[in-house]
């Protein structure tokens, strides 16, 4: 049977709204991630630049123009070409060979993998030894 436009039929329910698709589960925004490229490291430089003598005068950065002292960092991030060093490490560089980088508001330095004169790996991941005694 034909409908009027002036009747409702109680049979037939009103047609629904198509809904909207409902949104995901929205993602927070975090920082951007970091990758480096080539064999280049991150690494934090704990120390400012001043140092003390062995009678404890402090000797500020801008007293020495170039030191040739080599120093010890923490690698905070490494690129896909590392082989030698990886996150967490300690690491002897030169700092004149660097480069200065700031991130998240925190200040690191910036050096290739050929710059790097020594590597020490944590304590808790060195591998224990024995006495070297065999019975």
């Amino acid at each position: 049977m034909p409908r009027t436009t002036g009747s409702k039929d109680a049979a037939e329910p009103p047609a629904k709204k198509p809904r909207a698709p409902r949104a995901t589960a929205r993602k927070k925004k975090s920082a951007p991630q970091i990758r480096l490229t080539g064999d280049r490291l991150v690494v934090r430089h704990p120390e400012n630049g001043e140092r003390k003598t062995a009678g404890g005068l402090l000797i500020p950065a801008t007293a020495i123009p170039a030191p040739k002292r080599l120093a010890w960092g923490d690698v905070a991030l490494i690129g896909p070409d590392v082989r030698v060093a990886k996150e967490g490490d300690r690491v002897l560089y030169l700092p004149s060979s660097t480069l200065e980088v700031d991130l998240d508001g925190e200040e690191y330095v910036l050096l290739r993998e050929r710059d790097i004169q020594a590597v020490s790996t944590r304590a808790d991941e060195t591998p224990a030894r024995g006495s070297g005694q065999y019975l």
